[in-house]
């Protein structure tokens, strides 16, 4: 009896300490450290795995049919950087930027307020006249574009679309041949377009028309009419610069401050392609598209010709 009268009160001594040493810990700062990184990687390598597939479609022209994940602006840029990691190492260096959905239909069809960006590596840019397979991409498509080029990095410092006029040297007529990538059967969102990098996949170029001091100050870029017509001449579709937010200085004005938010900045000779100026048009094989720019320099009609095989 009286062994069992300490052991109770033995018991009682060291109860308080064992409810201590049962406690959890708290997270001191390197703990908690571990636990973020450990978190972080986790997301990085999700991210990875979704930058890796959008790889493989675009580089094997193969079309998504299934995407399940929810993603945040935050996550489809990091998988967007990723992805351009990836396809550098085939299409070349970072030669500049496009804004996708700046056209308010394009907008309208995807539920998105304002334009998406995305980056063009330099292989993405073809001359006119060249030929490419009509299956150049997973979902081939095309549109008139419209592009300029950086003329120093002052731009960085304007606080309003009409002052970025002044340090642009050239507007060049462009097609762009964008891939969608995903099945027609997946609801696409702006997010998604972000991931797959805006949809950029290749463009044809026209002349670079500069834009020297003078012409500059007393040009307007919001009055190009850009037709798109086959070999006999027949007009598949129509549209006008004013299409881009209005101006497509606007444009410019907007990826440099989208540039901004992310800590990034346009630099001298810089291409940047101002989105949709005509609607989407499928591309069909052994089929002539020829492209004609009015209101863009000297001469009446600009032209641009691309032929699928």
């Amino acid at each position: 009896m009286k062994k069992i009268k300490l052991l109770f009160l033995f018991s009682l001594i060291l109860l308080p300490f064992l409810r201590v040493a049962a406690q959890p810990k708290p997270l001191n700062e390197k703990n908690k450290n571990n636990l973020s990184i450990l978190l972080t990687n986790l997301s990085s390598i999700t991210l990875e795995n979704i930058a890796q597939k959008i790889a493989n479609a675009y580089i094997n022209k193969q079309v998504i049919t299934e995407f399940n994940y929810n993603l945040t602006s935050e996550e489809a840029k990091i998988i967007q950087e990723k992805l351009i990691n990836i396809l550098s190492s085939s299409q070349g260096e970072l030669i500049g930027y496009k804004a996708a959905l700046t056209n308010p239909k394009a907008q309208e069809t995807f539920n998105v307020s304002q334009p998406l960006l995305g980056i063009l590596l330099e292989n993405m840019l073809l001359p006119s006249g060249t030929k490419i397979p009509a299956n150049f991409g997973a979902k081939p498509m095309l549109e008139g574009d419209l592009m300029v080029r950086v003329s120093s990095n002052k731009i960085n410092e304007v606080t309003t679309p009409q002052e970025t006029l002044q340090y642009l040297d050239a507007v060049i007529p462009f097609l762009e041949l964008p891939d969608l990538v995903y099945d027609k059967n997946i609801k696409v969102n702006g997010e998604m377009l972000t991931a797959i990098n805006a949809g950029a996949r290749l463009g044809v170029v026209g002349d670079v028309i500069p834009l020297n001091q003078e012409t500059a100050t007393n040009k307007s870029l919001k009055n190009i009419s850009v037709t798109l017509k086959d070999k006999s001449g027949q007009i598949i579709a129509q549209g006008n610069s004013n299409a881009l937010l209005g101006d497509p200085l606007n444009v410019v004005f907007w990826i440099k401050e989208q540039l901004n938010t992310q800590g990034k900045t346009l630099k001298k000779g810089d291409l940047l392609s101002l989105g949709s100026i005509t609607p989407l048009i499928s591309v069909e094989n052994r089929k002539t598209i020829v492209a004609e720019y009015e209101g863009l320099g000297k001469t009446e009609t600009e032209t641009i010709i691309v032929t699928f095989e």
